[in-house]
């Protein structure tokens, strides 16, 4: 995303990371996944892709150089202009070693790759059940910058049987929450693109369709009731860690990944999205805790939407306010601005690793896989392609393939 950059690909490396990850570090690795449940393969207008989009993140540290490559060379998450073909590779190149040393840091790699085909993958056994008519849904996962790629999901989709004359369904699930241009817009971008290059030229069968792939879209989902009460729980679980008179004034920290000024002066809804989730959330704890919202990852030296997630640690320390909950509010599990920003550097430098905390990362969590099949359930039976937000350009927005993407996919036509 113009945003979502992992702030450690321009921030200097700690020389106190090193390239073998300690137990502690590695802890992802051994989170364990909820058992999963038996998938129902009772169909009728089925089959059903369910396709969750995400930025992703390098699986391996050898992934790391590709990885970077390919997140400079997006003008959409990194806008460089007419020198975008020439500084792109010059910085991932740069870059490459000190990030590989902060993803050896975290385990060897981003865990996101195994959380997304795990969630996808549980979401459809459970669609399988509430959408019979619908079904077999078949997960695939579709990453921005890293494996697996988006092309490389669409060629696995027509080599499935979706397209080449066949038609078939499939559904675009963003897997961010709150919608912004440089994240989900980047993503359907891309989709588009890749769209365009593997059935755009078609031509018309005997029955008069086109025998592509019919495509919808869930674009956002910032105040859903189950992310919401992921959420919550995973806070409430996390107070609990504090002594019964202290745990009310702990201050909570909703850390959402940072936009540049442009941005969101150029009309970005996200801004006001991650507003929303975290009203939602404070409504369901019943506003008891004093709360703030924060932006991490900011780089470069263009302002920042603010203030600081560090920054705003750091002070509040130096204020006495010593008890602090961060709440990664934008992630939907956990990666390098969570395992890194957040736990090694954020709260590892903050002095009080006994008082500041993180909450868990959704991940796993039967809770919020439960609505990521409600939200692509009542998606399915909307019969409709996108939201009417979806079709709303940026009053500042100037991309041609922002609107030509947008409007491929709010004319789509479902059965």
């Amino acid at each position: 995303m113009a945003f979502r950059l992992p702030a450690a690909a321009l921030r200097p490396l700690r020389s106190s990371v090193l390239l073998k990850p300690t137990a502690q570090q590695t802890r992802w690795l051994a989170t364990p996944t909820p058992f999963p449940v038996t998938q129902d393969m009772t169909s009728s207008r089925g089959p059903t892709a369910m396709v969750f989009l995400n930025m992703g993140g390098p699986s391996t540290v050898d992934e790391v150089g590709d990885f970077l490559s390919r997140l400079f060379a997006d003008a959409d998450l990194i806008p460089l202009g007419r020198l975008q073909n020439y500084l792109g590779p010059l910085i991932s190149k740069r870059r490459t070693p000190k990030i590989q040393k902060q993803y050896a840091a975290i385990g060897g790699g981003s865990p996101i790759r195994k959380w997304s085909e795990h969630q996808c993958e549980e979401m459809c056994k459970l669609l399988d059940q509430i959408s019979p008519e619908t079904a077999p849904h078949k997960p695939y996962v579709a990453f921005r910058y890293a494996n697996p790629l988006t092309e490389h999901m669409y060629r696995q989709l027509l080599a499935d049987g979706f397209g080449n004359g066949k038609g078939g369904r499939a559904v675009a699930f963003t897997q961010y929450p709150q919608y912004s241009c440089s994240t989900t817009g980047s993503s359907l971008n891309e989709l588009w693109k890749w769209r365009q290059r593997l059935e755009g030229k078609a031509g018309p069968l005997d029955d008069g369709s086109d025998g592509t792939i019919k495509w919808s879209v869930i674009d956002r989902w910032p105040v859903h009731p189950g992310l919401v009460e992921a959420f919550a729980q995973n806070i409430e679980a996390k107070l609990q860690e504090y002594p019964p008179e202290r745990r009310d004034q702990v201050v909570l920290l909703f850390s959402a990944h940072s936009l540049p000024m442009t941005v969101v002066n150029r009309g970005d809804p996200y801004p006001a999205e991650v507003g929303a989730t975290v009203h939602a959330v404070m409504q369901r704890l019943g506003h008891v805790n004093p709360y703030r919202l924060c932006w991490q990852s900011q780089v470069g030296p263009q302002p920042w939407l603010g203030p600081q997630t560090q920054m705003s640690v750091e002070e509040y320390i130096a204020k006495g306010q010593k008890d602090l909950v961060l709440i990664p509010i934008a992630f939907t599990s956990d990666h390098i601005e969570t395992l890194y920003e957040l736990d090694e550097e954020v709260i590892g430098e903050s002095g009080h690793k006994d008082t500041v905390k993180r909450v868990e990362s959704l991940n796993g969590n039967p809770v919020f896989i439960k609505a990521l099949a409600d939200l692509a359930k009542t998606h399915l039976d909307s019969g409709i392609a996108t939201s009417p937000q979806m079709g709303l350009r940026c009053p500042g927005c100037k991309s041609d393939r922002c609107h030509e993407s947008k409007k491929f996919f709010a004319a789509q036509e479902l059965a």
